[in-house]
């Protein structure tokens, strides 16, 4: 039985990084990545080999950081975990023994079995599975009328890229009031939908699935609450995701309430030597102190970093003591980004807080061409000024922004702070450096604060 130092079972973003950063720390020891497929997938670029990328392999991830650091790659699925003896067996049959374990096992769609019609044929999800998604595109392609179930990112970003086909009809349900409801407050969201529905996707808030409707065992179409009927050769259910965590259950690793598998701040877990990072492991809210549920490629990086360099010993101190959250995407040329708490969140965890908004143009004068509208949103609290949370729309720069805030965030910059921020603007890259919009939105905040 072959012994490696460390064994990592998944090859997603967070198991890539864990063990390119822990090989390149530590070339002394071994390395064993174990992953179910070959080939991988970029997570958030999903949605868009439907339509922008053309072909699935445009949106292909390898571990090729891994192995270019030295380690070993095994194509195979871990079946058997003998935590005493610090042994695994495999599908294929191989046994291994290891010293450090990591869990990157990732996340799995969502299924909607409370739907009836759910198990139909025609009925797909967004699975982060190489092969499924090459054999789902190829039903996208066949598709004329498609129903997307889901107004969450990947929702909303899989039915815009499938819009873009004019031939085909699309259409996106959502039960909350506002797509990306859990992403962005209700001015903001409400934004999101506008922008959605000047495109060419059909779309239906505040309303559920109540039967996905069949002909002869295939999809035929999808029945609404209000008695409204779609009409669907295929059917997308997007309506969230879920750790992959059955391996780790199974063999008596602590699993919280959302089904993750519960880590401390250096990712480990309740056994020695074992560590769980990324989508299956347990987050914690930065601003809430909850226990949160945060499934973003950058978020389980920056965990496989730091997991990176403290598998063996605790080189690099967690100076972050909860997960932010910050989304960013684009739905039809426009930018649409959030980071730390909404205004639902901070109204859900009983924080008091108050709202600075500023909305002009991204370059100056606003008649250069490519100039867009950028509306930033800062999420206060009032007893220190503290920056908890923000939203920002508009032009691409929002992505970059987004980042801004999210370190201010993190480092705790209050707007008293924001407002003598040194800042660097060009007419064709920012805001006039008169009325920067982070500076007048923190102006906005601080003129509520009594």
């Amino acid at each position: 039985m072959k012994k490696y130092d460390v064994i990592i079972i998944g090859g997603g973003p967070s198991g890539i990084i864990t063990g390119a950063t822990g090989k390149k720390q530590n070339p002394d020891k071994s390395f064993l990545m174990i992953k179910e497929e070959e080939k991988g997938l970029v997570p958030c670029g999903i949605p868009y080999v439907f339509h922008d990328l053309k072909e699935v392999s445009q949106n292909a991830m390898g571990p090729k950081p891994f192995i270019d650091a030295g380690g070993e790659l095994l194509v195979d699925k871990v079946v058997k975990i003998d935590k005493e003896n610090k042994t695994l067996s495999t599908q294929k049959g191989a046994e291994f023994q290891y010293d450090k374990l990591v869990f990157a096992t990732g996340s799995e769609p969502s299924i909607p079995t409370f739907i009836q019609g759910y198990d139909l044929e025609g009925v797909e999800y967004i699975l982060k599975s190489f092969n499924y998604i090459e054999s789902l595109k190829q039903k996208t392609d066949r598709a004329e009328n498609i129903v997307v179930i889901g107004g969450g990112f990947i929702g909303v970003e899989v039915a815009e890229q499938l819009a873009k086909f004019t031939s085909k009809t699309v259409s996106l349900v959502e039960m909350e009031k506002y797509c990306l409801y859990r992403a962005f407050s209700e001015d903001v969201a409400a934004r999101v939908d506008t922008v959605i529905r000047s495109t060419n996707i059909k779309l239906f808030t505040n309303n559920k699935v109540q039967e996905i409707l069949q002909n002869n065992g295939k999809v035929k179409a999808v029945l609404l609450g209000d008695g409204t009927e779609i009409k669907a050769d295929l059917v997308i259910a997007s309506i969230g995701y879920k750790p992959c965590t059955g391996l780790a259950r199974e063999f008596g690793f602590q699993i919280n309430e959302n089904s993750a598998i519960v880590v401390d701040r250096y990712m480990r877990t309740n056994v020695e030597d074992v560590f769980a990072v990324g989508d299956c492991s347990s987050t914690i809210g930065f601003i809430t102190g909850d226990s949160d549920s945060v499934m973003l490629a950058s978020t389980a990086t920056a965990e496989a970093r730091i997991l990176g360099y403290n598998l063996f010993h605790i080189n690099l101190l967690r100076s972050f003591q909860g997960t932010l959250a910050v989304f960013s995407t684009e739905i039809n040329n426009v930018t649409f980004a959030s980071a730390g708490a909404i205004e639902q969140t901070a109204h859900n965890a009983n924080i008091n807080y108050i709202v600075g908004k500023f909305e002009d143009v991204d370059r100056h004068p606003g008649t250069l061409p490519g100039t867009s509208k950028l509306f930033v949103k800062l999420i206060v609290s009032p007893q220190n000024g503290a920056i908890i949370g923000g939203e920002i729309c508009g032009g691409k720069s929002a992505g970059e922004l987004i980042n801004v805030i999210g370190l201010a965030i993190q480092k705790r910059v209050t707007i008293y702070e924001l407002i003598s921020y040194q800042i660097g603007t060009h007419p064709l890259l920012t805001t006039a450096p008169t009325k920067y919009v982070l500076i007048k939105a923190a102006e906005n905040a601080m003129s509520k604060i009594k």
